[in-house]
């Protein structure tokens, strides 16, 4: 049987030439790929940026539209942007949503200050730290807080119901943090412009 391949003595096949190969991916410069017109990059001086312009608008006019008063807006439905307005308060406790199980609170602690030895029975806690750094001590009897660890900014902690606790600024700046009680602590649209006020609130309270 004879295997050999018999081909058209009249078709010669094109010249492969390495210079015109791959004219299509001049990004490329290497050994296998020659320079030739350079990529157009009108495309992404002109489109992405204007991406980026219109998501930065959208976005300022969002935050603008975002910007909300310092009061109680519970119990009602409500969004905000916490990290803005937790850095925009200035009280030592302002409320921002009661309801009926959960309760918001902004804080803004001043350096070397705390927010006092106390204790929650019957309400768990969480805290996020959104500006400034700080000591939280936990433990189960006040005159031994056993927990103890360096907070700073983005960290966030639960204290549990029943634990007597202390969070201390050790920070040069404000340490501003949010605060969630599950059920309410505090009175519907609680604001203590200082810690004094705070500690004068809850001695008339307990009376």
């Amino acid at each position: 049987m004879n295997n050999t391949f018999n081909r058209n003595p009249n078709f010669n096949a094109p010249s492969l030439n390495r210079n015109t190969m791959f004219t299509s991916y001049n990004s490329y410069t290497n050994d296998y790929v020659r320079d030739t017109t350079p990529i157009n990059s009108n495309y992404y001086n002109q489109y992405i940026p204007s991406v980026y312009e219109k998501y930065d608008l959208k976005k300022n006019a969002h935050y603008a539209k975002t910007e909300k008063e310092m009061k109680d807006y519970g119990p009602e439905p409500f969004t905000v942007n916490i990290e803005e307005i937790t850095t925009q308060n200035k009280n030592f406790r302002t409320v921002l949503w009661t309801g009926e199980h959960l309760q918001l609170t902004l804080m803004s602690i001043n350096p070397g200050e705390d927010i006092g030895l106390e204790i929650h029975p019957e309400l768990d806690q969480f805290l996020r730290i959104e500006d400034g750094q700080g000591i939280v001590k936990m433990g189960d009897n006040e005159n031994n807080l056993d927990y103890q660890e360096d907070v700073f900014e983005d960290f966030a902690f639960i204290i549990p119901a029943g634990k007597w606790h202390n969070i201390l600024n050790t920070g040069t700046k404000a340490l501003k943090l949010y605060s969630i009680y599950a059920p309410p602590q505090h009175p519907y649209g609680t604001v203590h412009r200082t810690k004094e006020d705070a500690m004068a609130a809850e001695e008339n309270h307990s009376h």
